[in-house]
């Protein structure tokens, strides 16, 4: 049985998820950023969670922790029975995991892998960022993907400039404006979905590499230039 997600907005821009096994009624919190949205979603859902399963160590996703773990007497944890659900995925931090559940086909990426974009390269060189987002892309194409923050519109209008012929971005990039015209989130997405508009994951692309100037150049090397872009936008 799948997972259950409730998915909610916390600080300016970021994403909380809690998250309930209906098999054994256990609770969980991907990161922590703000306790009170928090709380409203426990008291929303009845849900109350044993575990804080953290991405990385930056405040806006680890502000809560110390109160929740007070509050709630909940772990704060990457589960030893749960190994094979953390992928290590450094590049944003140099510590930065991501959390897998093949059986639900759900991924959380937090600030490694966003709607149409990637994490900025605080910790590490683009090449540890590669292969990270490598791993990720690997997933099933039908995971559905839960990231870190609200950031798809400003994506969506730099993936433009990247892949400005991709009938896919396009009509995804419309869907995006509308949606938060509307003030609705723009995730969950799949990594199907990126994989065919995120050019941060489509460093093959013929069309990207021909309008980058960097035909022959290994894949990388192309995915560090898109990052590049990005930090120049």
């Amino acid at each position: 049985m799948a997972i259950e997600i409730e998915q909610f907005m916390c600080l300016s821009d970021n994403f909380g998820v809690l998250l309930r096994d209906p098999a054994t009624g256990e609770a969980a919190l991907i990161d922590a950023p703000e306790e009170a949205p928090i709380l409203a979603a426990v008291k929303r859902t009845g849900w109350t969670p044993k575990l804080i399963l953290t991405t990385h160590h930056h405040v806006d996703h680890v502000a809560a922790n110390l109160a929740l773990k007070e509050r709630f007497g909940l772990r704060i944890v990457g589960p030893e029975a749960e190994k094979e659900e953390v992928i290590s995925t450094p590049g944003h931090t140099a510590g930065h995991v991501s959390y897998y559940f093949p059986r639900s086909k759900v991924a959380f990426t937090a600030d490694t892998l966003f709607a149409l974009g990637c994490g900025r390269l605080l910790e590490s060189p683009a090449a540890v960022m590669y292969e990270s987002l490598k791993k990720l892309a690997a997933l099933p194409a039908d995971t559905t993907v839960y990231c870190g923050h609200e950031y798809t519109l400003a994506n969506a209008r730099f993936a433009l400039t990247i892949d400005p012929d991709n009938a896919a971005l396009q009509a995804r990039a419309r869907k995006i404006e509308a949606l938060r015209a509307q003030d609705r989130p723009t995730l969950p997405t799949t990594i199907g979905e990126e994989l065919a508009t995120n050019p941060f994951l489509r460093w093959g692309d013929p069309a990207i590499r021909r309008n980058l100037g960097m035909e022959n150049a290994p894949d990388a090397e192309v995915f560090a230039e898109i990052r590049k872009r990005k930090d120049n936008f």
